[in-house]
């Protein structure tokens, strides 16, 4: 989502909405055009590629895995008149993190830098990112297959994702509204049921591993609306082939300022939620040792589909990113049951606004 992005990658940069006109920052429906909008859009201010997923080693012990990887893209306003080639018109951001199950422990590590000179790089034509040593990439050979390659500190990731399923437009026809103002929106897609294999290192011991991953693409102009303290947000493949995306914009007193989301039957059937159909409800807390933050690692989420309950896989999945995009949040491997308490998928929840207030 947007904000669920946008405001990660823009508070380190020091941009306002007050500083850009409002036409410059509401979206027009458009249709989207591919393999052009797999590509950045560096004429809008934030975007971002975010894979998640969950992946289990082939070997007996049969580990299981989550993995986390996004870029994100931010246009840096002040620098746009700049001549030189050294000016910071763009900046490339990276997060990297895995979740190993039976160890209980969340790894993680993070990139920044400038785009330019071949060390960052946003290609415009198609999924092409850089930063440093990390890249994702549409393979040119095999259109419908991604490749990841992010050596960190004390793991790594080596994946190819390939797709199973058509994409699916998220709001409408890709035009994802994200706030009560309708400039509050961006263009967004999902890519659900990646099909994944590859390798993924921990400490230096390498697992060949296979699984299933998510992809959201999204860029904008518009920012966190100013009432929103952090959002609730999850990503979640079903076992049987189906898709559901959920969200909620929180004020301080935990308020839903918006709310959405969509559901995709394995039959290819889609149902995008409108506002006031998605409710979060808490039903456990956990609180961070580092942070002191609390957060709902356990929800009861209504959909008009299913009522569901997310449950965190392992607590501890709080994300430090202040060396780069300047947030505290928690984002970790999560299970979907039903209202039957019968586990039908995995995925990913992510919330904000939990250690402190997000600042522009």
């Amino acid at each position: 989502m947007l904000t669920r992005r946008a405001v990660l990658a823009a508070s380190t940069v020091g941009i306002t909405a007050g500083s850009i006109p409002f036409a410059t920052w509401s979206l027009s429906p458009r249709a989207l055009r591919f393999p052009r909008d797999y590509g950045a859009h560096p004429d809008l201010r934030t975007e971002w590629w975010y894979i998640t997923g969950h992946a289990s080693s082939r070997a007996s012990d049969r580990r299981e895995f989550g993995f986390q990887l996004t870029f994100f893209r931010t246009r840096v306003d002040a620098a746009q008149t700049l001549q030189s080639k050294f000016a910071a018109q763009q900046l490339i951001f990276a997060h990297a993190a895995v979740t190993d199950v039976q160890g209980k422990r969340l790894w993680h590590d993070q990139r920044i830098a400038r785009a330019g000179f071949g060390v960052a790089v946003a290609g415009t034509e198609d999924t092409n990112l850089k930063l440093k040593d990390w890249t994702l990439q549409r393979d040119t050979a095999e259109p419908s297959r991604y490749n990841a390659s992010l050596p960190a500190q004390d793991f790594a990731l080596q994946l190819q994702m390939n797709e199973t399923q058509p994409l699916l437009l998220q709001g409408h026809n890709g035009l994802s509204r994200k706030g009560p103002e309708a400039r509050q929106a961006s263009y967004y897609y999902s890519q659900p049921q990646l099909s994944t294999s590859g390798n993924i290192t921990l400490q230096g011991q390498t697992f060949d591993v296979t699984g299933k991953a998510w992809l959201d693409h999204e860029w904008s102009e518009e920012l966190l609306h100013p009432d929103a303290q952090g959002w609730d947000w999850i990503g979640m493949n079903l076992d049987d082939g189906s898709a559901l995306t959920a969200f909620q914009l929180r004020t301080a007193s935990g308020n839903a300022i918006w709310d959405g989301g969509s559901f995709r039957s394995a039959k290819g059937g889609a149902t995008i939620f409108k506002r006031g159909e998605v409710t979060f409800k808490s039903v456990r807390r956990w609180t961070s040792p580092h942070t002191q933050a609390s957060y709902p690692v356990d929800w009861e989420v209504h959909t008009p589909t299913e009522t569901y309950t997310i449950k965190a896989v392992i607590d501890n999945q709080e994300l430090d990113s202040r060396t780069s995009t300047g947030a505290v949040y928690w984002e970790g491997l999560s299970e979907l049951i039903d209202s039957r308490g019968e586990r039908v998928g995995r995925g990913y929840l992510e919330m904000t606004g939990y250690a402190a207030a997000l600042r522009l």
